[in-house]
């Protein structure tokens, strides 16, 4: 198998287990219903590892009711055969979900783009129907392994993400190819928590956290200063033979930076709210990129000093929510080892895989040999509305990044919808 088929065979089994996973979501909103009637069905996209469902309750689930769940879902699945998809006006849709707000919203959000729906198990005691863009198996029942699959835990998730909506029930589930990799992802989890970075960071004196200071707010402790000054001087060190050159910009700026970049519209709800000072408003930073626009823009510039590459450990600071708030994983302020580079078409694809090969320079240093490049690409239908409006840019540059990848034969996973704004 040569190179270029292998990482074909890899994107078509990573597509294969994300439909597995989206498929598996449904079931868990049908053995829902089926349980708890009258409650409502939100949003259940497949996640790394397994899948979710965020629904509104009626009665109280906890950790206790799992089991009945999964043995509902496992009854359910012989019958869903087919996975029926069909194209619906606003109106139908929501007439398919009467008194559902939720799914109202999301029809209403996207019916200019078109709606469709999904309906599994036809004709029979367990016919389920949901709204979905597609994403799944053809034919359920024969393609999921009944024992790959089994439910996780319970959380609460608000509506949208925002606290200011409704709190919702999130029901996780995991979800593998059979039986066997599912065990055996269980057994890694396990392990993994014995090595679980918050335990560790609190034993070995690494960094904690302090109401005074903020949620998700990390301070670096003795210990942690030096490992991560040690991770600083090796980035530093790599970069610098890789060509870069390092620049140093302020945690602030004004608003019209925001603006000109474009950033504001599309990541203002992640950003601390403004300062108000000498009459304009400055925001502390969420991204590097317009600053280091700036730097570019300093000085004039010919064709000769490209590839321009800069780098900066920039602290950078989100507005996170506070119950996406994860250890080190997820937080308020991190020091982001971001880096722009700024080339010609021809230099491109040479950019791209110098990049890449730096990222497996570190994975062979510190022991990850098992990975999943991610292609985030864009909507065409959100083209001038969440993606900027250059339809044979974005079909170019997704190209040419897809041919560096696949010439490279690094395994990816393409997802859709997922782009910054700007690419």
């Amino acid at each position: 198998m040569n190179d270029a088929t292998n990482t074909e065979k890899n994107a078509a089994e990573a597509e294969q287990l994300h439909a597995l996973r989206h498929t598996l979501a449904h079931l868990l909103g049908a053995a829902v219903l089926e349980l708890y009637p009258g409650s409502k069905l939100t949003l259940g996209p497949a996640i790394d590892n397994g899948f979710y469902y965020d629904i509104d309750m009626i009665g109280k689930v906890t950790d206790e009711d799992m089991p009945k769940i999964e043995a509902k879902m496992r009854e359910i699945l012989p019958t869903w055969t087919s996975m029926d998809r069909k194209e619906v006006s606003a109106d139908d849709a929501k007439a398919a979900f009467p008194g559902n707000e939720f799914k109202h919203e999301l029809i209403e959000e996207y019916a200019a783009s078109g709606l469709t729906t999904y309906t599994s198990g036809a004709g029979s005691a367990h016919e389920f129907t949901d709204l979905c863009r597609g994403g799944h198996l053809d034919n359920p029942a024969k393609e999921i392994d009944p024992a790959g699959f089994k439910l996780d835990r319970i959380a609460g998730a608000y509506w949208r993400g925002s606290e200011k909506n409704k709190m919702l029930t999130r029901i996780y589930g995991l979800a593998f190819q059979d039986e066997g990799k599912l065990k055996e992802y269980e057994t890694m989890k396990e392990e993994a928590e014995k090595r679980d970075h918050r335990k560790l960071g609190a034993e070995m004196d690494i960094f904690s956290f302090d109401d005074d200071v903020g949620a998700g707010l990390p301070l670096w402790l003795p210990n942690g200063g030096v490992l991560t000054e040690e991770l600083e001087k090796l980035a530093k060190e790599t970069e610098f033979l890789g060509g870069y050159d390092r620049v140093k910009t302020p945690h602030l700026a004004k608003e019209s930076m925001y603006k000109t970049s474009g950033h504001l519209p599309y990541y203002e709800d992640s950003m601390y709210p403004p300062m108000e000072y000498d009459g304009g408003k400055y925001y502390l930073r969420a991204m590097n990129c317009p600053h280091h626009h700036k730097v570019f823009a300093a000085r004039p510039k010919s064709y000769r000093d490209l590839p321009l590459r800069l780098a900066e450990y920039g602290t950078v600071y989100r507005h996170e929510k506070s119950g996406e708030l994860f250890g080190l994983m997820r937080v308020r302020s991190l020091s982001m080892n971001d880096a722009h580079i700024y080339c010609t078409e021809e230099q491109f694809a040479d950019e791209v895989r110098a990049v890449n090969e730096m990222y497996l320079k570190y994975f062979k240093i510190f022991g990850v040999d098992k990975y999943v490049m991610r292609l985030s690409t864009h909507d065409p239908k959100k083209l001038g509305e969440k993606y900027v409006d250059q339809p044979e840019l974005w079909k170019k540059t997704e190209d040419m990044v897809r041919n560096v990848l696949i010439e490279s034969n690094i395994p990816f996973v393409e997802v859709p919808n997922e782009a910054a704004f700007y690419g």
